[in-house]
């Protein structure tokens, strides 16, 4: 049993991550699971563009009091084994552009889109034309439409159609829902928290391990952090990351207590306080969990 954090190494943590981060560990570790963290560095682009984060990003967890077992696990390392696991399944290629995908496609679960199955029944003769075109196909499980529901902490039951979702793209990069599942379940994760706007690609990835033969896990999708006119948190809206609240004068158990406050928890003096609490304390029932936490820009130190 083990639950897991798992950030894309393309920015530092602001205050939503690092909350998320320990929720995940909390989650687990009352529950005496294992915790692992990992990089999903698929994006090899984005990530060389971004160089030294993700060891400021396991620093700051670290520096949060949040600790984990075993090496970190980089999914660009993993390639070939991701592709092992689609070959398994029943796919096909697909030489689709987002736009044709767009264009074709309803979206009758807000901006979910499935895939509408063009490139399903392509002959070999179209599958040749398509790729003298110069198109590099996309590799699609062929799911037949059918639907998965999930068991979410907060949201209960969720059900989704699961679409002709996309394993291996045209460059040849395994696919975030294929990587995150083969990953869970070779390192027996059965406990994912994180943020709530991945509910809806929860049904997705239960389907896909039930193909592979991985259990599905159990999910808590908690509240994400939003700045005061509600999109996500970003760098722009001030000092959100550890590395910035530091340089103005945050220790790290001001940034502890400033997200235990945002779930109405009481304050701690160390991240393992946490643990004591959750022992005799209904923390996972508090609203704040599952709530998005307004946060608005932090520029003085606390007082």
């Amino acid at each position: 049993m083990a639950g897991r954090f798992a950030p894309t190494p393309t920015s530092d943590l602001h205050l939503g991550n690092l909350r998320t981060a320990l929720l995940a560990w909390l989650m687990a570790r009352a529950e005496g699971r294992s915790f692992f963290v990992r990089i999903e560095d698929l994006d090899q682009a984005r990530t060389a563009a971004a160089p030294g984060v993700a060891q400021r990003q396991l620093d700051d967890l670290a520096t949060l009091g949040i600790d984990w077992g075993g090496e970190v696990l980089w999914q660009s390392q993993r390639f070939e084994l991701y592709r092992q696991y689609a070959s398994g399944l029943d796919t096909y290629e697909c030489f689709c552009s987002r736009a044709e995908i767009a264009s074709a496609s309803q979206a009758p679960h807000g901006d979910f889109r499935p895939y509408p199955g063009t490139c399903a029944k392509l002959t070999d003769e179209e599958r040749a034309a398509r790729r003298a075109e110069g198109r590099s196909p996309a590799i699609r499980v062929r799911a037949g439409g059918a639907s998965m529901t999930v068991h979410d902490k907060h949201a209960g039951e969720f059900t989704s159609v699961v679409d002709d979702f996309v394993l291996i793209r045209g460059d040849g990069t395994p696919a975030y829902n294929l990587a995150v599942v083969v990953d869970d379940g070779l390192q027996g994760v059965d406990q994912v928290v994180r943020g709530a706007d991945l509910l809806a690609s929860a049904p997705r990835q239960a389907w896909l391990a039930t193909r592979l033969g991985f259990p599905v896990p159990q999910y808590a999708h908690v509240g994400l952090a939003v700045n005061t006119g509600g999109s996500r948190l970003a760098k722009r809206d001030g000092a959100v990351t550890m590395r910035a609240l530091s340089e103005r004068g945050w220790a790290p158990g001001d940034v502890l207590n400033l997200i235990t406050d945002s779930l109405g928890w009481p304050r701690v003096a160390h991240t393992v306080d946490l643990l004591d609490a959750a022992g005799h304390t209904p923390l996972f029932d508090a609203p704040g969990l599952w709530r998005p936490w307004v946060v608005t820009a932090l520029l003085t130190p606390p007082e």
